[in-house]
Protein backbone atom coordinates (compact mmCIF):
# COMPACT_ATOMS: atom_id res chain seq x y z
CA UNK A 1 0.00 0.00 0.00
CA UNK A 2 2.61 2.57 1.08
CA UNK A 3 4.92 1.87 -1.83
CA UNK A 4 2.36 1.86 -4.67
CA UNK A 5 2.87 5.50 -5.83
CA UNK A 6 6.65 5.08 -5.93
CA UNK A 7 6.37 1.89 -7.99
CA UNK A 8 3.63 3.30 -10.23
CA UNK A 9 5.67 6.35 -11.22
CA UNK A 10 9.14 4.83 -10.94
CA UNK A 11 10.27 7.64 -8.63
CA UNK A 12 13.55 7.15 -6.76
CA UNK A 13 14.02 8.93 -3.44
CA UNK A 14 17.66 8.68 -2.38
CA UNK A 15 20.14 10.45 -0.15
CA UNK A 16 23.91 10.45 0.08
CA UNK A 17 25.47 7.61 2.05
CA UNK A 18 28.38 8.72 4.20
CA UNK A 19 31.03 6.59 5.90
CA UNK A 20 33.95 7.39 8.18
CA UNK A 21 37.32 7.41 6.42
CA UNK A 22 40.04 6.50 8.92
CA UNK A 23 42.78 7.92 6.69
CA UNK A 24 41.14 11.26 5.93
CA UNK A 25 39.69 11.47 9.46
CA UNK A 26 36.32 12.58 8.12
CA UNK A 27 33.03 11.27 6.77
CA UNK A 28 33.16 10.76 2.99
CA UNK A 29 30.51 10.22 0.33
CA UNK A 30 30.47 6.55 -0.76
CA UNK A 31 27.22 6.38 -2.74
CA UNK A 32 23.49 6.73 -2.40
CA UNK A 33 20.84 4.84 -0.43
CA UNK A 34 17.08 4.56 -0.57
CA UNK A 35 15.12 7.12 1.45
CA UNK A 36 11.57 6.59 0.24
CA UNK A 37 9.99 6.09 3.68
CA UNK A 38 10.06 8.59 6.55
CA UNK A 39 9.88 7.14 10.08
CA UNK A 40 8.97 8.71 13.41
CA UNK A 41 8.18 7.48 16.92
CA UNK A 42 5.75 9.22 19.30
CA UNK A 43 6.02 8.10 22.90
CA UNK A 44 4.51 8.87 26.29
CA UNK A 45 6.24 8.86 29.65
CA UNK A 46 5.69 5.68 31.64
CA UNK A 47 3.86 7.71 34.30
CA UNK A 48 1.29 8.86 31.73
CA UNK A 49 -0.05 5.35 31.21
CA UNK A 50 -1.58 4.28 27.90
CA UNK A 51 -3.87 5.84 25.31
CA UNK A 52 -6.68 4.14 23.43
CA UNK A 53 -6.40 3.35 19.72
CA UNK A 54 -8.86 6.14 19.04
CA UNK A 55 -6.73 8.66 20.95
CA UNK A 56 -3.55 7.57 19.19
CA UNK A 57 -5.38 7.70 15.88
CA UNK A 58 -6.46 11.28 16.46
CA UNK A 59 -2.95 12.27 17.49
CA UNK A 60 -1.39 10.53 14.48
CA UNK A 61 -3.80 12.23 12.06
CA UNK A 62 -3.11 15.66 13.55
CA UNK A 63 0.64 15.00 13.55
CA UNK A 64 0.81 13.92 9.89
CA UNK A 65 -1.38 16.89 8.88
CA UNK A 66 0.91 19.32 10.68
CA UNK A 67 4.01 17.75 9.10
CA UNK A 68 2.65 18.55 5.64
CA UNK A 69 2.17 14.98 4.43
CA UNK A 70 -1.59 15.20 3.75
CA UNK A 71 -3.98 17.20 1.59
CA UNK A 72 -4.04 19.98 4.22
CA UNK A 73 -0.66 21.07 2.83
CA UNK A 74 -2.32 21.95 -0.47
CA UNK A 75 -0.42 19.14 -2.17
CA UNK A 76 -1.29 15.57 -3.06
CA UNK A 77 -1.27 13.36 0.00
CA UNK A 78 1.39 10.87 1.05
CA UNK A 79 0.36 7.38 2.08
CA UNK A 80 1.16 6.67 5.69
CA UNK A 81 0.54 4.19 8.49
CA UNK A 82 0.64 4.39 12.30
CA UNK A 83 1.37 1.24 14.29
CA UNK A 84 0.60 0.97 18.00
CA UNK A 85 3.57 -0.87 19.47
CA UNK A 86 2.07 -0.89 22.95
CA UNK A 87 4.31 -0.47 25.99
CA UNK A 88 8.10 -0.56 25.70
CA UNK A 89 10.41 -2.35 28.13
CA UNK A 90 10.72 0.97 29.98
CA UNK A 91 6.94 1.36 30.30
CA UNK A 92 6.48 3.95 27.54
CA UNK A 93 3.30 3.56 25.49
CA UNK A 94 4.18 4.55 21.92
CA UNK A 95 3.37 4.40 18.23
CA UNK A 96 5.50 4.37 15.10
CA UNK A 97 4.59 6.36 12.00
CA UNK A 98 5.80 5.49 8.50
CA UNK A 99 5.21 7.88 5.60
CA UNK A 100 5.87 7.27 1.90
CA UNK A 101 7.77 10.28 0.56
CA UNK A 102 6.30 9.82 -2.92
CA UNK A 103 2.95 11.58 -3.05
CA UNK A 104 -0.14 10.29 -4.86
CA UNK A 105 0.75 12.36 -7.93
CA UNK A 106 4.35 11.15 -8.09
CA UNK A 107 5.94 14.25 -6.56
CA UNK A 108 8.38 13.96 -3.70
CA UNK A 109 7.52 15.21 -0.22
CA UNK A 110 10.18 17.39 1.37
CA UNK A 111 11.43 16.64 4.87
CA UNK A 112 13.46 19.83 5.18
CA UNK A 113 13.23 21.13 8.76
CA UNK A 114 11.31 18.08 9.93
CA UNK A 115 13.01 17.87 13.33
CA UNK A 116 12.10 21.40 14.32
CA UNK A 117 8.60 21.10 12.87
CA UNK A 118 8.00 17.77 14.64
CA UNK A 119 9.06 19.21 18.00
CA UNK A 120 6.77 22.20 17.56
CA UNK A 121 3.89 19.93 16.55
CA UNK A 122 4.37 17.69 19.58
CA UNK A 123 4.28 20.65 21.94
CA UNK A 124 0.97 21.73 20.37
CA UNK A 125 -0.48 18.21 20.59
CA UNK A 126 0.48 17.95 24.26
CA UNK A 127 -1.70 20.97 24.96
CA UNK A 128 -4.56 19.83 22.72
CA UNK A 129 -4.78 16.33 24.20
CA UNK A 130 -3.98 17.18 27.82
CA UNK A 131 -0.64 15.36 27.89
CA UNK A 132 2.33 16.34 30.00
CA UNK A 133 4.00 19.32 28.36
CA UNK A 134 7.72 19.00 27.78
CA UNK A 135 10.13 21.89 27.97
CA UNK A 136 10.73 23.84 24.78
CA UNK A 137 13.81 25.42 26.33
CA UNK A 138 16.03 22.53 27.36
CA UNK A 139 17.16 19.45 25.48
CA UNK A 140 19.42 16.60 26.59
CA UNK A 141 21.05 13.78 24.66
CA UNK A 142 19.30 10.41 24.67
CA UNK A 143 20.78 6.92 24.95
CA UNK A 144 20.25 4.19 22.38
CA UNK A 145 18.98 0.75 23.30
CA UNK A 146 22.22 -1.07 22.47
CA UNK A 147 24.19 1.24 24.77
CA UNK A 148 21.83 0.55 27.66
CA UNK A 149 21.77 -3.18 27.01
CA UNK A 150 25.55 -3.51 26.97
CA UNK A 151 25.92 -1.55 30.21
CA UNK A 152 23.29 -3.80 31.83
CA UNK A 153 25.08 -6.96 30.66
CA UNK A 154 28.40 -5.72 31.99
CA UNK A 155 26.77 -4.44 35.21
CA UNK A 156 28.26 -0.97 34.89
CA UNK A 157 27.21 2.60 34.28
CA UNK A 158 26.80 3.62 30.65
CA UNK A 159 29.91 5.32 29.30
CA UNK A 160 28.21 8.48 28.18
CA UNK A 161 26.93 9.76 31.57
CA UNK A 162 30.22 8.79 33.18
CA UNK A 163 32.20 10.69 30.55
CA UNK A 164 29.87 13.68 30.73
CA UNK A 165 30.39 13.91 34.48
CA UNK A 166 34.19 13.80 34.10
CA UNK A 167 34.14 16.45 31.37
CA UNK A 168 31.90 18.73 33.45
CA UNK A 169 34.13 18.35 36.48
CA UNK A 170 37.28 19.05 34.45
CA UNK A 171 35.73 22.03 32.71
CA UNK A 172 34.39 23.55 35.94
CA UNK A 173 37.79 23.27 37.58
CA UNK A 174 39.83 24.72 34.71
CA UNK A 175 40.74 28.32 33.98
CA UNK A 176 42.12 27.62 30.49
CA UNK A 177 41.92 25.03 27.73
CA UNK A 178 45.32 23.48 28.39
CA UNK A 179 44.41 22.94 32.03
CA UNK A 180 41.11 21.37 30.93
CA UNK A 181 42.96 18.81 28.80
CA UNK A 182 45.30 17.92 31.66
CA UNK A 183 42.50 17.63 34.21
CA UNK A 184 40.41 15.53 31.84
CA UNK A 185 43.32 13.13 31.39
CA UNK A 186 43.73 12.97 35.17
CA UNK A 187 40.21 11.54 35.46
CA UNK A 188 41.32 8.51 33.46
CA UNK A 189 39.57 9.37 30.22
CA UNK A 190 41.11 9.03 26.79
CA UNK A 191 41.08 12.27 24.79
CA UNK A 192 41.29 12.71 21.02
CA UNK A 193 41.35 16.15 19.34
CA UNK A 194 39.68 16.88 16.01
CA UNK A 195 41.99 18.96 13.86
CA UNK A 196 41.26 21.50 11.20
CA UNK A 197 42.18 20.27 7.73
CA UNK A 198 45.92 19.85 7.02
CA UNK A 199 47.11 21.01 10.43
CA UNK A 200 47.68 19.75 13.95
CA UNK A 201 47.89 23.25 15.38
CA UNK A 202 44.20 24.15 15.12
CA UNK A 203 41.78 22.03 17.14
CA UNK A 204 38.11 22.30 16.20
CA UNK A 205 36.59 19.67 18.48
CA UNK A 206 37.31 16.66 20.66
CA UNK A 207 36.20 13.16 21.56
CA UNK A 208 36.53 11.23 24.80
CA UNK A 209 36.35 7.57 25.75
CA UNK A 210 36.64 5.37 28.80
CA UNK A 211 39.74 3.20 28.88
CA UNK A 212 38.75 -0.14 27.33
CA UNK A 213 39.49 -3.58 28.70
CA UNK A 214 42.48 -5.40 27.28
CA UNK A 215 41.84 -6.46 23.70
CA UNK A 216 38.88 -4.09 23.21
CA UNK A 217 38.67 -0.83 21.30
CA UNK A 218 37.62 2.44 22.95
CA UNK A 219 34.13 3.80 22.27
CA UNK A 220 34.46 7.48 21.40
CA UNK A 221 31.93 10.24 22.04
CA UNK A 222 32.25 13.80 20.77
CA UNK A 223 31.75 16.60 23.28
CA UNK A 224 28.45 17.52 21.63
CA UNK A 225 27.30 13.90 21.89
CA UNK A 226 27.74 14.04 25.66
CA UNK A 227 25.78 17.27 26.07
CA UNK A 228 24.96 20.25 23.90
CA UNK A 229 26.84 22.64 26.22
CA UNK A 230 30.05 20.56 26.21
CA UNK A 231 31.08 21.24 22.61
CA UNK A 232 34.57 22.69 22.44
CA UNK A 233 33.31 25.95 20.94
CA UNK A 234 30.97 26.41 23.89
CA UNK A 235 33.68 25.60 26.45
CA UNK A 236 36.00 28.14 24.87
CA UNK A 237 33.50 30.92 25.49
CA UNK A 238 34.41 30.70 29.18
CA UNK A 239 38.20 30.91 28.79
CA UNK A 240 40.41 33.87 27.91
CA UNK A 241 41.79 33.60 24.38
CA UNK A 242 45.33 34.49 23.33
CA UNK A 243 47.97 33.13 20.92
CA UNK A 244 49.97 31.81 23.87
CA UNK A 245 47.04 29.95 25.43
CA UNK A 246 46.11 28.49 22.04
CA UNK A 247 49.66 27.16 21.56
CA UNK A 248 49.70 25.66 25.05
CA UNK A 249 46.32 24.02 24.48
CA UNK A 250 47.40 22.59 21.11
CA UNK A 251 50.50 21.11 22.72
CA UNK A 252 48.41 19.38 25.40
CA UNK A 253 45.90 18.11 22.82
CA UNK A 254 48.71 16.67 20.69
CA UNK A 255 50.22 14.96 23.72
CA UNK A 256 46.84 13.45 24.57
CA UNK A 257 46.34 12.27 20.98
CA UNK A 258 49.69 10.46 21.07
CA UNK A 259 49.17 9.20 24.63
CA UNK A 260 52.33 11.05 25.67
CA UNK A 261 53.09 12.76 28.96
CA UNK A 262 51.39 16.05 29.68
CA UNK A 263 53.45 18.99 28.47
CA UNK A 264 53.16 21.08 31.64
CA UNK A 265 54.20 19.51 34.94
CA UNK A 266 53.41 22.59 37.03
CA UNK A 267 49.83 23.43 36.10
CA UNK A 268 47.19 24.74 38.47
CA UNK A 269 45.89 21.20 38.95
CA UNK A 270 49.11 20.38 40.83
CA UNK A 271 48.55 23.10 43.43
CA UNK A 272 46.70 22.38 46.68
CA UNK A 273 44.26 25.24 47.30
CA UNK A 274 44.55 26.97 50.70
CA UNK A 275 41.80 26.53 53.29
CA UNK A 276 40.76 30.16 52.84
CA UNK A 277 39.46 29.34 49.36
CA UNK A 278 36.68 27.23 50.89
CA UNK A 279 35.51 30.32 52.76
CA UNK A 280 35.79 32.46 49.62
CA UNK A 281 33.75 30.10 47.44
CA UNK A 282 31.19 29.55 50.18
CA UNK A 283 30.67 33.32 50.22
CA UNK A 284 30.41 33.31 46.43
CA UNK A 285 27.84 30.52 46.55
CA UNK A 286 25.85 32.38 49.20
CA UNK A 287 25.87 35.54 47.08
CA UNK A 288 24.84 33.50 44.03
CA UNK A 289 21.81 32.11 45.85
CA UNK A 290 20.74 35.60 46.91
CA UNK A 291 20.90 36.85 43.33
CA UNK A 292 19.12 33.78 41.94
CA UNK A 293 16.21 34.60 44.24
CA UNK A 294 15.56 37.81 42.31
CA UNK A 295 16.70 36.70 38.84
CA UNK A 296 13.87 36.87 36.27
CA UNK A 297 12.59 33.43 35.35
CA UNK A 298 12.85 34.19 31.64
CA UNK A 299 16.59 34.96 31.76
CA UNK A 300 17.26 31.47 30.46
CA UNK A 301 20.92 32.00 29.55
CA UNK A 302 21.84 33.10 33.08
CA UNK A 303 19.92 30.25 34.70
CA UNK A 304 21.69 27.84 32.35
CA UNK A 305 25.10 29.26 33.29
CA UNK A 306 24.35 28.96 37.02
CA UNK A 307 23.10 25.39 36.57
CA UNK A 308 26.25 24.51 34.59
CA UNK A 309 28.55 25.75 37.34
CA UNK A 310 26.66 24.05 40.17
CA UNK A 311 26.41 20.85 38.13
CA UNK A 312 30.17 20.93 37.57
CA UNK A 313 30.77 21.27 41.32
CA UNK A 314 28.63 18.22 42.11
CA UNK A 315 30.26 16.30 39.24
CA UNK A 316 33.71 17.04 40.66
CA UNK A 317 32.69 15.98 44.15
CA UNK A 318 31.15 12.82 42.78
CA UNK A 319 34.37 11.99 40.95
CA UNK A 320 36.31 12.47 44.16
CA UNK A 321 34.01 10.61 46.58
CA UNK A 322 31.74 8.17 44.73
CA UNK A 323 33.27 4.94 43.47
CA UNK A 324 29.89 4.21 41.89
CA UNK A 325 27.42 6.94 40.87
CA UNK A 326 25.42 8.14 43.86
CA UNK A 327 23.48 11.22 44.99
CA UNK A 328 26.21 13.64 43.94
CA UNK A 329 26.28 12.18 40.42
CA UNK A 330 22.48 12.24 40.25
CA UNK A 331 22.39 15.91 41.29
CA UNK A 332 25.02 16.83 38.71
CA UNK A 333 23.09 15.02 35.99
CA UNK A 334 19.76 16.64 36.84
CA UNK A 335 21.22 20.15 37.01
CA UNK A 336 22.95 19.60 33.68
CA UNK A 337 19.51 19.40 32.04
CA UNK A 338 18.91 23.07 32.86
CA UNK A 339 22.39 23.92 31.54
CA UNK A 340 21.51 22.67 28.04
CA UNK A 341 19.40 25.16 26.13
CA UNK A 342 17.68 23.88 23.01
CA UNK A 343 18.64 26.95 20.94
CA UNK A 344 21.38 28.83 22.85
CA UNK A 345 21.99 31.34 20.04
CA UNK A 346 18.43 32.61 20.37
CA UNK A 347 19.03 33.77 23.95
CA UNK A 348 20.80 36.88 25.18
CA UNK A 349 24.15 36.62 26.93
CA UNK A 350 23.99 35.71 30.63
CA UNK A 351 24.27 38.51 33.15
CA UNK A 352 27.19 38.64 35.54
CA UNK A 353 26.68 36.65 38.75
CA UNK A 354 29.01 35.51 41.54
CA UNK A 355 30.82 32.49 40.11
CA UNK A 356 31.02 29.10 41.80
CA UNK A 357 32.85 27.40 38.92
CA UNK A 358 36.01 27.19 41.03
CA UNK A 359 34.27 24.92 43.55
CA UNK A 360 34.88 22.05 41.12
CA UNK A 361 38.60 22.73 41.54
CA UNK A 362 38.25 22.56 45.33
CA UNK A 363 36.38 19.28 45.27
CA UNK A 364 38.82 17.66 42.84
CA UNK A 365 41.67 18.67 45.14
CA UNK A 366 39.90 17.53 48.32
CA UNK A 367 40.71 14.29 50.10
CA UNK A 368 38.57 11.32 49.09
CA UNK A 369 38.64 9.99 52.66
CA UNK A 370 37.93 12.90 54.99
CA UNK A 371 34.83 15.10 54.82
CA UNK A 372 35.20 18.48 56.47
CA UNK A 373 32.97 21.15 57.99
CA UNK A 374 34.15 23.52 55.25
CA UNK A 375 32.75 21.11 52.67
CA UNK A 376 29.45 20.99 54.58
CA UNK A 377 29.15 24.78 54.55
CA UNK A 378 29.83 24.97 50.83
CA UNK A 379 27.52 22.05 50.13
CA UNK A 380 24.63 23.79 51.90
CA UNK A 381 24.91 26.80 49.60
CA UNK A 382 25.21 24.62 46.48
CA UNK A 383 22.08 22.77 47.59
CA UNK A 384 20.33 26.10 48.08
CA UNK A 385 21.38 27.08 44.56
CA UNK A 386 19.95 23.80 43.24
CA UNK A 387 16.73 24.49 45.09
CA UNK A 388 16.60 27.99 43.59
CA UNK A 389 16.76 26.36 40.16
CA UNK A 390 13.94 24.03 41.26
CA UNK A 391 11.83 27.02 42.28
CA UNK A 392 12.49 28.68 38.93
CA UNK A 393 11.15 25.61 37.11
CA UNK A 394 8.19 25.39 39.49
CA UNK A 395 7.22 29.03 39.06
CA UNK A 396 7.70 28.76 35.27
CA UNK A 397 5.26 25.87 35.01
CA UNK A 398 7.89 23.24 34.18
CA UNK A 399 6.51 20.79 36.71
CA UNK A 400 8.40 17.76 35.46
CA UNK A 401 11.82 19.40 35.81
CA UNK A 402 10.89 20.80 39.23
CA UNK A 403 9.71 17.43 40.53
CA UNK A 404 12.82 15.60 39.36
CA UNK A 405 15.17 18.13 40.93
CA UNK A 406 13.28 18.30 44.22
CA UNK A 407 13.18 14.50 44.48
CA UNK A 408 16.98 14.34 44.25
CA UNK A 409 17.70 17.31 46.50
CA UNK A 410 15.31 16.31 49.29
CA UNK A 411 15.76 12.56 48.81
CA UNK A 412 19.17 11.28 47.76
CA UNK A 413 21.14 14.33 48.92
CA UNK A 414 19.54 14.22 52.34
CA UNK A 415 20.96 10.74 52.85
CA UNK A 416 24.38 11.95 51.81
CA UNK A 417 24.10 14.89 54.22
CA UNK A 418 23.78 12.47 57.12
CA UNK A 419 27.44 11.57 56.62
CA UNK A 420 28.63 15.19 56.66
CA UNK A 421 30.12 16.90 59.74
CA UNK A 422 28.61 19.94 61.44
CA UNK A 423 29.44 23.22 59.73
CA UNK A 424 31.96 25.56 61.32
CA UNK A 425 34.07 28.47 60.20
CA UNK A 426 37.21 27.30 58.48
CA UNK A 427 40.21 27.88 60.72
CA UNK A 428 38.17 28.49 63.89
CA UNK A 429 38.90 26.65 67.19
CA UNK A 430 35.57 24.84 66.77
CA UNK A 431 36.53 23.43 63.39
CA UNK A 432 38.50 20.43 64.67
CA UNK A 433 35.68 19.36 66.96
CA UNK A 434 33.09 20.01 64.29
CA UNK A 435 34.91 17.80 61.85
CA UNK A 436 34.47 14.88 64.25
CA UNK A 437 30.70 15.38 64.42
CA UNK A 438 28.32 13.29 62.31
CA UNK A 439 25.24 15.47 62.89
CA UNK A 440 25.06 17.82 59.88
CA UNK A 441 22.64 20.35 61.39
CA UNK A 442 22.93 23.14 58.83
CA UNK A 443 22.92 20.87 55.81
CA UNK A 444 20.01 18.77 57.08
CA UNK A 445 17.95 21.84 57.90
CA UNK A 446 18.64 23.18 54.43
CA UNK A 447 17.65 19.90 52.81
CA UNK A 448 14.58 19.32 54.96
CA UNK A 449 12.96 22.70 55.29
CA UNK A 450 13.82 25.09 52.51
CA UNK A 451 10.88 27.42 52.03
CA UNK A 452 9.83 28.42 48.50
CA UNK A 453 12.00 31.20 47.21
CA UNK A 454 9.05 32.96 45.49
CA UNK A 455 5.77 33.21 47.05
CA UNK A 456 -10.21 9.49 5.75
CA UNK A 457 -11.15 6.60 3.82
CA UNK A 458 -9.22 3.27 4.07
CA UNK A 459 -9.58 2.57 0.30
CA UNK A 460 -6.38 3.48 -1.61
CA UNK A 461 -6.77 6.24 -4.17
CA UNK A 462 -5.68 5.93 -7.79
CA UNK A 463 -2.22 7.45 -8.35
CA UNK A 464 -2.31 10.41 -10.77
CA UNK A 465 0.96 11.87 -12.13
CA UNK A 466 2.01 15.44 -11.49
CA UNK A 467 3.76 17.70 -13.97
CA UNK A 468 6.79 18.45 -11.80
CA UNK A 469 8.95 16.60 -9.34
CA UNK A 470 10.61 17.85 -6.17
CA UNK A 471 13.63 16.75 -4.20
CA UNK A 472 13.31 15.33 -0.71
CA UNK A 473 15.54 15.46 2.38
CA UNK A 474 16.40 12.82 4.96
CA UNK A 475 14.89 9.35 4.91
CA UNK A 476 13.81 9.28 8.53
CA UNK A 477 12.33 11.60 11.08
CA UNK A 478 13.06 12.23 14.74
CA UNK A 479 12.42 9.79 17.55
CA UNK A 480 10.29 11.90 19.85
CA UNK A 481 10.49 9.92 23.08
CA UNK A 482 9.24 11.47 26.27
Amino acid sequence: HLDRPRKAFGVAVRIKEMQWDAVKKERVHVGYKDASVWHCSLSLRAEEGALTDQQWGDIANDFVDAMGFTETSGRARCRWAAINHGTSENGNHHIHIAVSLVREDGTKASTHGDYKRAQKTCRELEVKYGLEQLSTLHATRGYDRAEKARAAREEREMHRPSLERKVRASFGASTCEAEFVRRARDTGMLLRPRYAKNTTEVITGYSVAERPARGERPIWFGGGELASDLKLGHLRQHWADSPQSAMEAAAEWNAAARNKRKVSRTGAEKVTPPAEMWVEYTRNATALVEQLRVLPHDDHATWAKAAREVSGAFAAWSHRLEATPGPLAATAAELSRTAQLRAPRHHSKPVSLPSVAGTAMLFLAASSKNKTAAQSALMLQLVNAAFAIHEMHQQSGRTREAQRLRAIVTGQLKQFAASMPRTATVGSPEQAAAEQSVVPKSVEIGLRGMAPIRPGSAVPTTPTPAKTHQHTGRESGPVLDR
